[in-house]
């Protein structure tokens, strides 16, 4: 029994070592997207990593046929978004101090951008996920887009004067 028991031990140690082989790399850029932080300078991002590969570890053995990468993603969402809830009162009233692009929306807004776009997942599973109306999904996702891709203006520059000849 004991045997036995230490055998499958060892299969799910490799079978989770293989998943995280091939899926960590991926989270751990997805996190840094949600973060806003420097891929080379990301502790927030691999804190996030680190606890979603240890929650979907902890639930290897109940996953039955459904996806790791799926449930590590959830999870990592979820979490990300409760932190962002806690440090800020709010899910998108504040933004990210970091000299990143995406550093201009909302946690909110990058939590839905990075879902939609980079990770590919239907507006229907974030709306769900996110318990938002698909509708206000599609919302954030836009407003985000335009915001990316229309940054907002700085000042004008000063005219200077030129000295009368």
């Amino acid at each position: 029994m004991r045997e036995r028991h230490a055998s499958q031990g060892a299969r799910r140690a490799r079978e989770f070592e293989a998943f995280v082989a091939g899926a960590a790399g991926r989270l751990l850029h997805a996190a840094t997207l949600l973060t806003a932080e420097a891929p080379d300078d990301n502790p927030r991002a691999r804190r996030l990593l680190t606890l979603s590969l240890a929650h979907t570890y902890a639930s290897w053995d109940r996953l039955r046929g459904e996806d790791p990468y799926d449930r590590a993603r959830q999870y990592l969402a979820v979490r990300f978004a409760r932190g962002a809830w806690h440090q800020y009162g709010a899910l998108g009233r504040s933004r990210a101090s970091a000299d990143t692009v995406l550093a201009r929306l909302t946690p909110q807004e990058r939590l839905v951008l990075v879902l939609r776009l980079y990770e590919g997942v239907a507006e229907e599973q974030t709306a769900a996920l996110l318990g938002l109306p698909t509708e206000r999904v599609r919302a954030i996702c836009a407003r985000a887009m335009a915001t990316l891709l229309h940054p907002p203006r700085g000042p004008a520059p000063a005219i200077a004067k030129v000295a009368p000849s």
